[in-house]
């Protein structure tokens, strides 16, 4: 129950309407001007000022603000409660196979298994299970959907359980759109309203959720970010996210974007800044005279991509672009007025007349510098100007071939030639871009420019269109230029992720046995956020990432290698040379047709959202407060995570005698870790679904089956381009046990480790678990035995999720590396340190034993930095934590 120690409790009157909220200008009567606050850290302290209790938020905590404007930073750790929490399905998932399972748990310990419930409001959107099996014609949506209901049929009664079983918990359904896009054109509303004792109580829209680009609802002044299913499941039973304030980053904004530039290119220079900056862990804001000129589908696509650059959040402030934005979306007018009102009430407006806040450090951006660009081949922050792309492609060629076939023509049954560089993906997909009507207009402007010339697209590319939402399609045929993307082969191929998370299906088969045979370097343009390898397509080694309208223009000139600032994108109808020049829009053309949108597209798209799909009200499930798990299924199974649990915290313990399991080096993504993408069938996880009866093309992939940890845990660290230096010279998900030294997938030897009794911890290099919040990443570490992960950094969203699982993350410390100790993977670790008086932060000792016989002891940093964090540790795991407390 709130204290209110500062006595900010207020009412604030809005065209006549009451709402109770939490003043900080009130506040500042008794903590002192905090005007000069970033925005986000106002939204926290306005969250501290309402859940003031004096157990979990002490008065203590808020002085700590004042204190942040004289230092720029701070180590004090506070407890933050989101107003809300978004999921997609693969996370959603295994959070919600979770929830089922401490409800079993709960039923099993003698408790109430209703009391097993959502306590803040859930949405869960259905987004990551389409995949392009269909492309490049009028069925595509028709055959790819009726794909997907087949394929997730056992996924999807679960959900449907789910949505009637739990409070709180609302489900939007397949086929609707992306989460990020549905969210900021729907769900989200930038001032939250509850109501509490008959009164309403306004207060800032704030989330969580388990997808890393949940930052892209920050382009509507809503703090949030991404979290794993572990934190995030944490956050729907009332726990608080425990946090250190952070430190806040400034990007200034001047000037205006010039001809020819998209928010694409202004983003993916933002993440070039941002990553040499170093932004990990910390919120970047973005203020500047240049906001005012940035719509604020530009916004969102800035701060979607902040898991790119490192930050926890990028956030715009509310201001009068974010009002048009809510009034356009179709959001309700008092809605509209309260958050005008609640922001200027707050100090959270930013107009002309803002004073520029206190940041930790400043970035600035003259937006009129902007250039086409794409970033690539592995990762989002490799930008390169547009001329500069054959170069950077034949610069990574030297890892992927032999220079001197570089040129080489390789014939294919379908009568043309193939080559490196070739684009054989090229694909309009994620929530970065299909959420931003500029780009995908001008998409459909070269588009149309291009089949008036009567071009096609190069026989080997495969094209697809994949909208974030239907009011994209319903703005792309008012504006007429669905048709002429039809024409090109870019037909609507599904509402989902699609390419940007693997989901890119096969590729035709002429494409692959080229492909295969020759070990061709292909690549894929993508307007995306993620082009870590192996993630697009396991048969394409460099991916781009770029504009929607680049994506048509590279699958008209079917090559990287081309220069499109001087090179032909191909022929008209006549053989005359057609340039991007030629078919790329202006600006006003551009914005001519954006002006086309309209409120009603957004209404009426959205009006029905969680009832209008028949085929999902029609899926027939079980009403019972607990899910009758079918033992058969090879999608939902019941997690082990709380077999044998006791009311006792069962605490700390030294770990000795751990081997390696592997030897890792740097940028380590949780797409490396994770299962993701296609199943290979020799693999282990593809011999247990056919153990159990499944066939080859019902394998479906590893992010369908995250609510079978079998599955899972046998694909943890499977990924096909991760490279083990336990076992040089050897590329993917393998190892070796330290007695027989056979080249094994790490599944295989973790179980024989496991069998044996023997402890596992992974090493590794710098910026290890960077990528998307992968839960599996954590879980599937725990159970394959791992104890301790150590390495030289950690990225944010991994490190907590290794704790919520009870995995020790240990980091490097005193200039030590894997490299410097001379780890080759055969040695034997002790931590005789670990113990119930751990500290987070701490020096924890470790003692390395080597295969000669010598010994080395090293401190090691504890990289559990929080308290909170430490009982989550203590107690095996936050949801352990979780059921204790409410047992």
């Amino acid at each position: 129950m709130t204290t209110n120690s500062y006595k900010a409790k207020q009412t604030l009157n809005v065209k006549g309407t009451e709402y109770d909220y939490f003043s900080i200008p009130e506040a500042e009567k008794t903590l002192g001007d905090l005007s000069k606050l970033p925005f986000s850290l106002k939204v926290l302290v306005e969250n501290l000022l309402r859940y003031e209790d004096g157990t979990t938020v002490m008065a203590e905590d808020l002085k700590a603000f004042p204190q942040w404007l004289k230092d720029k930073t701070s180590q004090v750790e506070i407890a933050y409660r989101p107003a809300r929490v978004l999921m997609q399905d693969f996370t959603g998932v295994p959070a919600v196979v979770d929830l089922a399972a401490m409800r079993d748990a709960m039923r099993k310990a003698g408790g109430d298994a209703k009391r097993i419930n959502p306590l803040n409001p859930v949405d869960l959107v259905i987004d990551h299970s389409i995949q392009v099996d269909e492309f490049g014609t009028r069925k595509a949506l028709m055959d790819n959907t009726a794909i997907e209901m087949r394929r997730n049929k056992e996924r999807y009664e679960f959900l449907r359980w789910g949505q009637d079983a739990f409070d709180n918990f609302a489900v939007v359904p397949p086929g609707t759109g992306i989460c990020h896009q549905v969210n900021l054109e729907f769900l989200a509303d930038a001032v939250w309203t509850t109501e509490v004792n008959g009164r309403k109580v306004a207060y800032p829209d704030t989330q969580v959720g388990t997808d890393s680009h949940t930052t892209m609802i920050n382009g509507l002044g809503v703090l949030a970010w991404g979290v794993g299913g572990i934190e995030a499941e944490a956050a729907m039973l009332g726990q608080p996210v425990s946090m250190l304030i952070p430190e806040v980053v400034g990007f200034k904004l001047t000037g205006k974007m010039p001809e020819g530039a998209t928010a694409t290119d202004l983003v993916l220079r933002v993440v070039q800044m941002l990553r040499a900056h170093g932004v990990v862990g910390k919120f970047v804001e973005f203020f500047g005279p240049g906001l005012h000129s940035l719509p604020l589908p530009d916004r969102a696509t800035i701060a979607n991509m902040a898991p790119e650059y490192g930050a926890t959040c990028g956030i715009f402030p509310l201001d009068n672009v974010a009002l048009d934005y809510l009034k356009l979306s179709g959001r309700k007018v008092e809605t509209i007025d309260l958050v005008e009102a609640y922001a200027k009430a707050q100090g959270m407006w930013h107009d002309e007349n803002t004073p520029e806040a206190v940041f930790t450090s400043q970035l600035v951006l003259d937006m009129s510098t902007i250039e086409p660009s794409l970033a690539g081949p592995k990762r989002p922050q490799d930008r390169v100007n547009l001329s500069e792309l054959p170069e950077a492609f034949r610069v990574a060629s030297e890892d992927f071939m032999n220079m001197n076939d570089y040129d080489k023509s390789y014939p294919t049954d379908a009568g043309y030639d193939m080559h490196h560089g070739d684009v054989v993906i090229a694909a309009i997909t994620s929530c970065t871009n299909t959420s931003n009507p500029s780009v995908m207009i001008a998409a459909g402007l070269v588009a149309k420019k291009a089949a008036a010339k009567g071009m096609k697209v190069k026989p080997w590319v495969k094209t697809s269109l994949a909208p974030g939402s239907k009011v994209v399609t319903e703005y792309l045929e008012k504006t007429k230029l669905l048709p002429y993307l039809n024409d090109l082969g870019f037909n609507l191929v599904g509402y989902g992720c699609t390419t940007c998370i693997g989901n890119s299906g096969p590729l035709p088969e002429t494409v692959t046995k080229t492909v295969t045979e020759h070990d061709l370097a292909v690549c894929s343009v993508l307007s995306g956020n993620r082009n870590f390898e192996g993630r697009v397509n396991p048969l394409v080694k460099a991916n781009w990432l770029g504009s929607p309208p680049l994506v048509v223009a590279y699958a008209l000139a079917g090559s990287v290698k081309l220069d499109l600032k001087k090179d032909a994108l191909g022929q008209d109808a006549d053989g005359n040379d057609v340039f991007l020049k030629d078919v790329w829009p202006s600006n006003a053309e551009i914005a001519a047709e954006v002006a086309k949108i309209s409120s009603e597209m957004f209404t009426s798209q959205y009006d029905g959202v969680f009832t209008s799909n028949e085929e999902w009200n029609a899926i027939d499930v079980v009403k019972d407060e607990t899910y009758q798990w079918d033992a058969d299924s090879t999608y939902v199974r019941l997690p082990p995570f709380f077999e044998g649990l006791t009311k006792e915290v069962p605490g700390a313990k030294p770990i000795s005698g751990a081997r390696v399991l592997a030897l890792l080096g740097d940028n380590v993504t949780t797409d490396h870790i994770s299962p993701a993408g296609a199943i290979k069938a020799d693999s282990p996880a593809g011999k247990y679904l056919q153990e159990h009866g499944v066939e080859r093309k019902d394998f479906n992939s590893y992010g369908s089956r995250r609510g079978n940890h079998e599955v899972m845990m046998r694909g943890t660290f499977g990924n096909i381009r991760i490279r083990n230096e336990m076992v040089p010279g050897t590329e993917g998900g393998y190892t070796k046990h330290y007695k027989e030294g056979e080249v094994k997938p790490i599944y295989d030897v973790a179980m024989q480790y496991q069998a044996e009794g023997t402890p596992l911890v992974i090493v590794a290099g710098k910026e290890y678990g960077m990528g998307s919040s992968r839960d599996w990443a954590a879980k599937g570490t725990m159970l394959l035995g791992v104890k301790a992960v150590v390495v030289e950094s950690f990225e944010r969203i991994h490190r907590s999720n290794l704790i919520g699982m009870g995995v020790l993350p240990l980091q490097f410390k005193d200039g030590d590396t894997r490299s410097s100790l001379n780890l080759t993977g055969d040695e034997i670790f002790d931590f005789p340190g670990v113990g119930n008086d751990l500290k987070p932060q701490s020096d924890v000792k470790a003692i390395i034993h080597y295969a000669d016989g010598s010994n080395k002891e090293i401190s090691l940093l504890c990289r559990i930095d929080t308290q909170t964090e430490m009982e989550y540790y203590f107690n095996e795991g936050i949801l352990q934590y979780v059921l204790r407390n409410m047992l």
